[in-house]
């Protein structure tokens, strides 16, 4: 598990989920970047945000991928509220998911990669639902509501903003464009 002690000047969260388009929380800076060797996937179910406990909805975790790059976006957050911070990001990542630490690398910038904190589910967790096909990931997903919503706008969110930020995701996309396709 990643140590989260506070950082002297500031540390770094790298989110690649809703942290993307809805980090709720106070950060000093906001970086588009990436982190090599990992790929997104619907493999999570949500049963406390995106779904409930009898009809879970999926979010995505990180799965080992050499070779391959998962474009995201670091957040700069200060010392003084980091723990507040991760106290909010450990509740909010509460349905099965550890933190660990990643290297993020940024696009055309000058800056030196920065370490982070992420929030990665494994097949370890309870709610791990693991692969299933593009249509049965979108079918699950389209049906699927809890209290932060329905789980159709977390991808649909995820996907409008990784394009927006001109960032690559075979998976991520498949899965809206199935969503969109459907309404």
């Amino acid at each position: 598990m990643f140590d989260s002690q506070r950082p002297t000047e500031s540390g770094w969260v790298f989110g690649y989920g809703s942290l993307v388009w809805r980090p709720a929380f106070p950060f000093l800076e906001r970086r588009p970047g990436y982190i090599l060797g990992w790929a997104r996937r619907f493999w999570q179910g949500s049963t406390d945000h995106r779904g409930v406990p009898e009809a879970p909805g999926r979010v995505v975790t990180l799965i080992p991928a050499p070779q391959q790059r998962c474009w995201g976006v670091a957040y700069r957050v200060a010392a003084d509220a980091w723990e507040q911070v991760i106290d909010t990001l450990d509740h909010r990542e509460r349905g099965g998911f550890d933190r660990k630490r990643v290297t993020v690398e940024f696009r055309g910038c000058d800056r030196a990669a920065v370490e982070a904190l992420v929030y990665v589910a494994t097949e370890r967790n309870p709610h791990y639902l693991g692969p299933a096909a593009d249509s049965e990931i979108a079918a699950q997903i389209r049906n699927a509501h809890g209290p932060s919503g329905p789980n159709a706008e977390y991808a649909l969110e995820l996907a409008a903003a990784l394009r927006s930020m001109d960032a690559d995701d075979d998976h991520v996309f498949a899965i809206a464009d199935l969503l969109a396709a459907a309404v």
